[in-house]
């Protein structure tokens, strides 16, 4: 990474930390820098470091400098990445295309061996693991030899790309989640490397290819989730273009209050967050509060920016940074190192300072409780005193059947083999009005399992998956022992996780076996079924595993509302298992605890979660653990040497990995038969000179959307099911359904994922009625329903461009670059949506598709779209010129002949995006500029 600063501000200095002197970009030489928050002083430094004169002007640093903290975004500067860090799934589409872009850059005439990330890049295979066996001592390892049976060519790759690319490193399956590696041992905080012969010093940025990388804001490390493809540019040396955003100040008050976890702290957050509207912006914690949030919580805090929207949530420098440091096998060079610098450059927490910030927002933490959120968003939060209520009132939106098969019971709960439901009666078939004993109205549908030789029944409402999972919380020993040491108590008093539901332990990393290991706790979790399943990111990104066969069976054949319990960050629709319609996100403990209800119909205050061995009731008041009991835990069983041991060799792997049969060379083999690696279309009859981009003209809607519709419903996840495009593919290529596996394990073939792109189950396509999933009209067959993806052929065939109308908050969610890769590779030209998610739409025109919006106030339904109609958009030429139109004219077109038109808003933001729209494509734009150099 070279940096050769111009330094027009003088800002070049020296700093001196022991015996080593640093070369340093003061942040002082700047006017106006004393009042910036934390984040800008890091984006100021970062321009200062990087000045070049063309791309990072002078103007650009006096414009951060000066930064009027009441004023609309409207500057550009360009942020250069210190690192990026990638997760599997959506870091084998960005090797792929750098193993692609060394074939391109051979035949447009360079040097193969020159595609290189010039910044330090960092994969972690964590995605992979799914929960095929639960409840039983070998299900770690059966898992992680399921899991190399799958994605054994994946692997293989991604080896060859380790020895190939210099400066990228691969940790190995099995080891952990990549946003809990990164805090607890790759995030440097402030780096130091030999700039030019010089040792230089610069606070720590990275992007990452997972929306939640912002989970290293807690260490004081400012970066976000980018799409792939902008991590491929940072990689190859390209600043990521942004506007100065506005920063929202978080004042911190109190200190949470005995009962109250992170998980309650951060979904209050989150539900404070949202509710202010924080899309697009930064935002920073500060005050006197901040010194009582331990680091875990903090990075708790900064792992949900993506669920309130934010583009980060970022705490200073201070003594608690460096106390976590120093606990997770940091050297004392590198704390000496990290104090220094932010103390020197007025980047350590200081809660007398007086920063400007845009907005205000204020939480006294001693007025936080226990809460859950759900049932399909991370920002509905619920108190949990009212979780019973809530879950009543939304059932009936998810359970089809209003009858019931039994008698409701006094206190509505069902099982009715349970000895508090007396008067069930399910083989006597009784019908009764969907109203419980207690005046409460909820749908009841009781079915009678058979399993073995017991029997017991089931209803809507069921957990059917409780799951300790996510980086999120796993990453966080107060409520990680928490969990631990209220399953040590249930056990104790012969409680029991209800027989139907799957539980899961899947840690962010091997320091959390460790220290459950030495606090004795793994006796417990396993006697309540939470056996060890794997290291990695399974539940909360849909890895949950099937469910039980008889459980699924009851399930599906009687179409059970069901529900899950997870303590991850994501619990969208159709995300964690396609058997489970309703899905909660909640910390460890009350993941347990409704393991032992095993029923969101459940009343934790007045319900007994079973009974002792003597018969007594027993409450989750009776076996929640005090936080003076996880505190003593903390401080007996965790230590710095369990994370120096588990990080020595992180990059190692196990003789699964080290015994992969892997190829050499500085180019890619690519195996003609692979269903799961394949070289891409994005390069083919590229050429160094620009093709004008044109007006778009004869389109037809692919499909018409609502609000809030994410990635997660765009882009290709989860099981690839045997009647899809996608399953028919892997059929006709040979692959066995057992051997179907994920769309997120096959983003490496395009063929596969573009055919499940759009593809998700609850995705509504309100070009056709009452359908839900991957189906759109075909307006070429007389308007015949069939699925997205046949649908784009045909409309390619023809040469006939493709758009996608949406509502507000398009392609909020996880950063996948998929959901942009199989957009443009399925004919859309252009994206029409009321407003966008922030990353998504960077991503549209990273793979050179049009991102407009409606006319403030107007949407499809305001202007009397319904998607029949055809499509001219005009203006698009101007951009050959040098322009950036602020607005494009549609015109839409419908049978009768009448036309609507309107003005739609370009969402190019920047000279930087017009740029590589005008290229076709961020790729082709770095590929043109490596050639050229």
């Amino acid at each position: 990474m070279s940096q050769d600063s111009v330094n027009s501000f003088g800002a070049k200095d020296t700093l001196k930390v022991g015996d080593q002197s640093y070369e340093v970009y003061r942040v002082d030489a700047v006017e106006g820098s004393a009042t910036l928050p934390y984040s800008l002083k890091v984006l100021l430094e970062n321009l200062l470091r990087t000045e070049d004169g063309a791309n990072i002007t002078a103007e650009q640093i006096k414009a951060l400098g000066g930064w009027d903290e009441n004023a609309d975004p409207d500057i550009e500067i360009q942020f250069t990445p210190a690192r990026v860090i990638m997760q599997d799934f959506t870091g084998v589409p960005c090797i792929v295309d750098l193993a692609t872009m060394r074939e391109a850059v051979k035949d447009l005439g360079g040097q193969p061996d020159k595609v290189n990330p010039l910044s330090p890049a960092e994969l972690v295979i964590d995605h992979s693991v799914q929960i095929d066996v639960f409840g039983r001592r070998d299900a770690f390892e059966r898992n992680v030899d399921f899991e190399y049976q799958r994605n054994g060519e994946r692997y293989q790759f991604l080896r060859w790309g380790q020895g190939a690319f210099a400066d990228f490193k691969v940790v190995p399956p099995g080891t952990g989640i990549v946003h809990q590696v990164n805090i607890e041992h790759l995030a440097r905080v402030v780096m130091s490397r030999e700039v030019g012969g010089v040792q230089q010093a610069y606070p720590d940025t990275c992007v990452g290819t997972d929306s939640h990388t912002t989970m290293e804001n807690g260490l004081g490390v400012l970066g976000w989730g980018v799409g792939g493809i902008e991590a491929e540019a940072a990689m190859l040396g390209q600043p990521v273009s942004m506007l100065i955003p506005r920063v929202v100040g978080f004042k911190l008050s109190g200190e949470i209050p005995a009962g109250v976890t992170a998980t309650d702290v951060v979904l209050t957050v989150t539900e404070m967050l949202r509710k202010h509207g924080v899309v697009g912006k930064f935002v920073e914690f500060h005050g006197e509060g901040v010194a009582s949030i331990p680091l875990a919580n903090r990075a708790t805090i900064g792992n949900m920016s993506p669920e309130f929207g934010s583009t980060c949530a970022i705490f200073p420098i201070d003594d608690v940074t460096l106390d976590y440091l120093r606990l997770t096998g940091r050297s004392d060079k590198q704390v000496e190192l990290v104090e220094a610098y932010a103390k020197e450059q007025g980047m350590w927490h200081d809660p007398s300072r007086e920063l400007r910030f845009s907005e205000q927002l204020e939480l006294d933490l001693s007025t936080v409780v226990p809460s859950i959120a759900g049932p399909k968003r991370p920002q509905d939060r619920i108190l949990l005193s009212d979780a019973k209520e809530s879950f009543r009132k939304v059932l009936p939106d998810y359970a089809a059947d209003p009858e019931v098969d039994v008698i409701g019971r006094d206190n509505g709960s069902f099982p009715a083999s349970d000895p508090s439901a007396p008067d069930s009666d399910p083989a006597a078939g009784i019908k009764a009005p969907a109203k419980t004993g207690d005046g409460s109205d909820r749908p009841h549908k009781v079915v009678t399992v058979k399993r073995d030789d017991t029997t017991f029944d089931i209803d809507h409402g069921i957990v059917s998956i409780a799951s300790i999972t996510s980086c999120t919380n796993t990453s966080n020993p107060s409520v990680m022992l928490a969990a631990g040491l209220l399953a040590k108590k249930a056990s104790e008093k012969g409680l029991k996780v209800k027989p139907w539901v799957k539980t899961s332990m899947a840690p962010g990393s091997k320091v959390v076996t460790e220290y459950y290991e030495k606090a004795g706790l793994w006796p417990a979790l396993e006697d309540l079924g939470y056996h060890l399943v794997g290291y990695g990111c399974t539940t909360c990104i849909g890895n949950s595993g099937p469910l039980p066969d008889d459980i699924s069976a009851a399930v599906n054949d009687n179409d059970l509302a069901v529900t899950s319990v997870l303590s991850g960050n994501r619990n969208f629709e159709g995300r964690i298992n396609p058997d489970v319609k309703m899905n909660y996100l909640a910390s460890p403990p009350l993941v347990v605890a409704y393991a032992l209800a095993g029923t969101m119909d459940f009343d934790f205050e007045s319900e007994a979660l079973g009974q002792d061995k003597d018969g007594n009731d027993v409450y989750l008041k009776d076996i929640w653990p005090s936080a003076d009991e996880v505190q003593s835990t903390i401080d007996s069983s965790i230590d710095r040497e369990m994370f120096t041991a588990q990080y020595a060799d992180v990059f190692a792997g196990d003789e699964r990995w080290t015994s992969l049969d892997t190829p050499e060379g500085n180019t890619f083999a690519w195996d003609d038969q692979s269903t799961y690696v394949r070289k891409p279309p994005y390069f083919e009859g590229m050429t160094m000179e620009l093709t004008p981009v044109e007006d778009i003209s004869g389109a037809r809607v692919l499909a018409k959307l609502g609000d809030s519709v994410t990635t997660d419903h765009i882009s290709p996840a989860g099981a690839i099911k045997v009647d899809s495009p996608a399953g028919k593919y892997l059929a006709e290529h040979g692959v066995d359904r057992k051997d179907f596996n994920s769309y997120g394990s096959r983003r490496g073939n395009h063929e596969v994922m573009i055919r499940g792109t759009f593809a998700n189950i609850r995705l509504r396509n309100q070009l056709l009625d009452g359908v839900e999933g991957g189906f759109t009209r075909n307006f070429l067959d007389g308007g015949e329903q069939t699925t997205i993806f046949e649908a784009s052929e045909a409309y390619q065939q023809a040469g006939i461009p493709l758009v996608v109308l949406a509502g507000k908050e398009y392609g909020s969610g996880s950063s996948r670059d998929w959901a942009a890769k199989g957009t443009r590779l399925l004919g859309v030209k252009a994206v029409i949506a009321e407003s966008y998610e922030r990353i998504h739409r960077s991503n549209l025109i990273g793979m050179g598709v049009l991102p407009l919006q409606y006319p403030e106030g107007q949407n499809a339904e305001s202007l009397g779209l319904d998607g029949t109609e055809t499509f001219e958009i005009t203006g698009v030429t101007e951009l050959n010129e040098g322009k950036t139109p602020k607005t494009l004219h549609v015109a839409a077109t419908k049978a009768d002949g009448s036309t609507v038109e309107f003005d739609a808003v370009l969402r190019i933001d920047t000279p930087g995006e017009r740029d590589y729209y005008l290229n076709d494509g961020i790729l082709q734009y770095v590929l043109r500029s490596l050639v050229r150099a």
